[in-house]
């Protein structure tokens, strides 16, 4: 068994994975106001282009999470993140639109892997008393992310333009791959992320398709929840930039100076709730309800961003609807991955991770159709905010079996 000390680097090192990730990722929606003038590029053809990332990212992370449990964590981050590092590098060479929408296709394609194999790591190095906290910390690697990201590419922009941009903040997964492989490479941490090693006596590992997780009562209602709020969590991070510049008339090369706000509340939101669920948490593995009801409450806040009449002000709206996120997140992952057997909790926790990319998927183009027509982010932020509601009351009334009840036995 690892001590604790080992055992919480590995975590925070698989953590930073999460933060590289969402660097790559939301380059392009911190220079989007410049991008798409220069490109011609239109509002609903950008809505179109962050569903394409979602799309890819939705069919490949939970093939992904199948592959991480066969492959191995340790081995998998690092072939994923040099494969998704060299595709967001290429977006400095983009000429159009369509060049871009298949360079979105094949980055959320190769980031599959990012958090199936972080949640991994997690699961299989920490002991069972921190893993919900170990949960609420890997939610702030990608609000980590999302929270540099915007002083990162606003400075890069300022200094030689976009494009340079794009292959400065594509460098940030190479640093990431050295700390990864030494912290790995002592021989208990591999006896716990190699599969091969892990094979527990008492639990023998057997198949589960991708298509019976999908149907577990417990799968299900974490996929609710997740469907609830990420399409406020998606608002934020993927046209933060542009309603910057659109309502606030802030300029491109400033955004980052109001953006790190909201990722911080997720951060925040993220660890207080994992703590709290943590040191609260049944001995049924069910997170507590009241503090889900706060969280989902937190995340409704976003339907007041009309009210807001300075860029601070949305801010703040934005940050404490992203606490909320942060906490539902947190709170339901924990539950689900504590129910599914170790040898599967990648591939859960891709599925988990594909309903948020499907959120997307489907509200991203509805933003930019809403936001052309009327030249607003009004309805779009109070339909999203109303959208928590019914999602997260069905999360706090199911009471699903305890642990898995129909993946058939392995033949």
């Amino acid at each position: 068994m690892l001590d604790r000390r080992t055992a919480w680097i590995v975590a925070l090192v698989a953590t930073a994975t999460m933060t590289v990730s969402y660097v790559d990722r939301t380059t392009l929606a911190v220079l989007a106001p410049t991008l798409t003038k220069e490109l011609d590029i239109s509002e609903a053809q950008y809505g179109w282009l962050t569903s394409a990332f979602s799309v890819a990212y939705l069919v490949a992370t939970p093939f992904a999470g199948w592959w991480i449990d066969r492959a191995g964590a340790r081995r998998g981050l690092a072939v994923s993140v040099l494969a998704w590092s060299a595709v967001a590098a290429l977006h400095a060479l983009v000429p159009g639109f369509g060049v871009l929408l298949a360079l979105r296709i094949a980055l959320g394609m190769a980031e599959g892997p990012s958090f199936p194999g972080a949640a991994q790591t997690v699961a299989r190095v920490l002991p069972a008393r921190d893993r919900s906290r170990g949960f609420g910390v890997l939610f702030t690697g990608s609000s980590i992310g999302a929270m540099v990201t915007p002083p990162l590419a606003g400075w890069l922009y300022a200094l030689a333009g976009w494009r340079i941009a794009f292959l400065g903040t594509a460098v940030v997964g190479l640093a990431w791959l050295p700390i990864w492989l030494v912290y790995t490479a002592r021989g208990d941490v591999r006896k716990k992320l190699d599969v091969a090693e892990v094979v527990d006596a008492s639990e023998p590992p057997r198949p589960i398709p991708l298509h019976h997780l999908v149907l577990e009562p417990v799968i299900q209602r974490a996929l609710l929840a997740i469907f609830a709020v990420a399409p406020a969590v998606g608002l934020v991070g993927a046209w933060g930039a542009k309603y910057l510049v659109r309502v606030h008339a802030i300029d491109q090369g400033a955004v980052g100076h109001f953006l790190w706000l909201p990722p911080l509340g997720l951060d925040l939101g993220a660890i207080l709730f994992g703590d709290l669920a943590g040191r609260q948490l049944r001995a049924a593995g069910v997170p507590p309800r009241a503090l889900f009801t706060g969280g989902a409450l937190m995340t409704a806040v976003i339907a007041l961003l009309p009210l807001a009449a300075t860029p601070w002000q949305a801010m703040a709206i934005m940050a404490v609807a992203l606490a909320g996120g942060g906490a539902v997140y947190t709170l339901v992952t924990g539950d689900a991955l504590g129910r599914v057997p170790r040898h599967v909790v990648s591939s859960a926790g891709g599925v988990i991770a594909g309903a948020q990319s499907l959120a997307l998927v489907i509200t991203s183009p509805l933003i930019g159709a809403a936001v052309a027509a009327s030249g607003s982010y009004d309805a779009a932020a109070i339909a999203i905010g109303c959208w928590v509601v019914p999602g997260c009351v069905i999360w706090w009334a199911w009471h699903p079996p305890a642990g898995l009840v129909r993946a058939p036995e392995s033949t």
